[in-house]
């Protein structure tokens, strides 16, 4: 269907549009419109009042009216009623009288552009039921601008100096950010971790307050975008009540975001309802936990602010939104169950530890002839392991192609599902990020036809190529104008950006999809860059190549070349790499050879004309 976009402009009566004649009998065309985002009345142009002779062009059989007077909306018994009939007189498909008279009197007062916003279409329900949701989404918002949990909510002020991965030696230059944050029991503070990656200053204000308080950074949970923040200073503390949790909310629920976004200095209130519950991608934690999604407006610095219930208690904090074309109003809050689990991990261990994982990729057994070539019964249901992770405490239990029944006595589908709530089901990764690391669950599986359970220990996931090198620096070796270094997503991001995922060489991007660390310290070591001179000629164009071996022995990690390098009393270093040119069935490389007594000698010249204080970063020195 064709789509079309009406443009006017600001204060200007809309343009009347042109209507296909219809005789008797016929229904009149609905073409589909374009229209701006509703929610965010920032993004709104030109006079409302237009908005909603819009939108009454759309409806089949809907008359046209005069400006300022009240739309009449047709019934499902096909009379028409609109607020202009007096009340008790019609009823709107079983809205109570007295909400129907309260959306009378809010209707009068509130403004033309609010009004406009409440007319949400939606072809599956009838119109009534779209009232009663966005005026049961209004009336939460209303109740949260009093509410004493509002001046719970602080402005997050950061200053980030991260480091260059492409230069591991120095910093980039420090930029800051504003984000939201919210109070919670025991003088702490929440936000999103990703509001503080790689702070060098963290400061709060109140609402309504002109002072900036300096806060310290408890914890940082990676994985669920959580920060844990706290203020030494009393007087930040004082008239403010805590910020109190609520459940997990359900499917309709009515929640109301609040926080600092751009477009203003003042808090900000945006409402909404609940979308979707599912297990969902954390982008800055590049893991998969529970999440919600709904339709209230997040934007920049809406991060890390509440999203309240109408209760007045908090069930999530923002942390991220759809931006698509074919996608409007997407945003997702972190739930309470990962936020309660990010507290009790700190208070337990006094620190961040993490959500473990089970270490396993598995494979969806629906197909039933899959099911029958594995040995199981047609009344038997579960998902088949492909592969598991060598540094997992599973390692010890698990194989390849066992069929996982159950964990913890919950039964797991041929879809890798179980049951959540009434009418849902979820992934199973829910019911493993509910515990904790060194915790331990019950496994059941078959395996050849046979029952087997094991008791297993769960741990955090060990990457091959971390998402994340926590706050850490960079790690690298310099030897003969050689530049190595550890890969690592942000490595990979700093050398070709946010597409990396499509820039980046095949062979570095498969290491990072599919490959699994063998051991508990293994690291992929590459040549980052050659700094020109004399002792590297011919060796100028080797960049971003994977180190294989050195002297014919494997290279575990970054450490451990340096260490063989440092020590290495042989006439030449032999550095094997990955051959990248072609793909290849058969094992080849290519080779970099060096004198070594050359090589150590023109090293320090090379770092004085480069300026680089060092030729081996200090965790490696220790």
């Amino acid at each position: 269907m064709e789509q079309i976009t009406v443009k006017r402009g600001r204060g200007r009566p809309p343009k009347q549009l042109q209507k296909t004649p219809t005789g008797v009998g016929s229904t009149p065309s609905a073409p589909e419109f374009q229209k701006p985002n509703a929610s965010n009345n920032n993004s709104v142009e030109g006079s409302p009042n237009g908005d909603i002779e819009m939108l009454e062009s759309i409806l089949p059989g809907m008359s046209s009216r005069r400006r300022g007077r009240p739309r009449k909306h047709p019934l499902e018994n096909g009379s028409a009623s609109g607020f202009d009939k007096p009340i008790g007189q019609e009823n709107i498909s079983g809205v109570d009288p007295k909400d129907l008279k309260k959306m009378k009197t809010e209707r009068s007062l509130e403004s033309p552009l609010r009004r406009s916003s409440r007319y949400t279409l939606s072809s599956p329900h009838s119109l009534s039921d779209v009232i009663r949701q966005n005026a049961n989404a209004d009336s939460v918002a209303d109740d949260v601008k009093g509410s004493p949990f509002m001046n719970a909510v602080v402005k997050v002020f950061c200053v980030h100096t991260e480091p260059n991965f492409s230069l591991p030696w120095q910093r980039k230059r420090q930029f800051s950010s504003n984000s939201s944050g919210f109070i919670i029991d025991g003088r702490r503070v929440l936000t999103n971790a990703h509001s503080v990656e790689h702070h060098t200053q963290v400061k709060l204000k109140k609402r309504g307050s002109d002072t900036k308080y300096l806060a310290t950074v408890l914890a940082i949970g990676t994985e669920c975008d959580i920060a844990m923040l706290t203020v030494s200073d009393d007087e930040f503390w004082e008239g403010v009540s805590p910020v109190q949790f609520g459940a997990l909310p359900t499917l309709q629920d009515a929640v109301t975001v609040v926080g600092y976004p751009i477009g203003g200095d003042t808090i900000s209130v945006t409402s909404g309802v609940v979308s979707r519950i599912e297990v969902l991608s954390y982008v800055h934690g590049a893991t998969e936990l529970l999440g919600v999604q709904i339709d209230a407006a997040i934007n920049a610095g809406n991060s890390g602010g509440p999203a309240f219930n109408d209760k007045g208690q908090c069930v999530g904090i923002a942390f991220q939104s759809l931006k698509h074309e074919d996608a409007e109003n997407i945003g997702y809050v972190i739930p309470t169950p990962v936020i309660t689990h990010f507290i009790t991990d700190y208070e337990r261990s006094g620190d961040y530890t993490g959500f473990p994982i089970l270490g396993i990729e598995w494979q969806k057994m629906e197909n039933p002839d899959l099911r029958i070539a594995m040995g199981m019964l047609s009344t038997q249901k579960g998902v088949r392991v492909r592969r598991v992770e060598p540094t997992a405490p599973a390692a010890k239990f698990l194989r390849s192609s066992d069929i996982l029944l159950s964990f913890d006595a919950i039964d797991i589908a041929n879809d890798g599902t179980v049951p959540f709530r009434r009418g849902e089901r979820i992934g199973f990764s829910y019911l493993v990020s509910k515990k904790y690391t060194g915790e331990h669950a019950r496994v059941k599986i078959l395996r050849e036809s046979e029952y087997h359970e094991f008791d297993i220990e769960l741990s955090t996931h060990k990457r091959l190529v971390p998402a994340h090198i926590k706050g850490k620096p960079p790690s690298y070796y310099i030897i003969a104008g050689f530049v190595f270094s550890a890969l690592s997503v942000p490595y990979l991001r700093s050398e070709y950006g946010k597409d990396y995922d499509y820039d980046a060489p095949v062979k570095l991007l498969d290491k990072l999809l599919h490959s699994m660390a063998r051991t508990e310290d293994e690291q992929l070591v590459v040549i980052s860059q050659v700094l020109v001179a004399d002792i590297n000629i011919g060796y100028e164009d080797i960049v971003n190549t994977q180190v294989l071996a050195f002297n014919g022995v494997h290279v575990k990690n970054l450490r451990h070349l340096a260490d063989m390098v440092e020590n290495c009393e042989d006439e030449f270093l032999r550095f094997d790499l990955e051959y990248q040119q072609v793909v290849s069935f058969t094992p080849c490389s290519t080779i970099v050879v060096l004198a070594t007594k050359k090589s150590k000698e023109a090293t320090p010249d090379i770092l004085a004309t480069h300026c680089i204080p060092s030729a081996i970063s200090d965790d490696l020195k220790t």
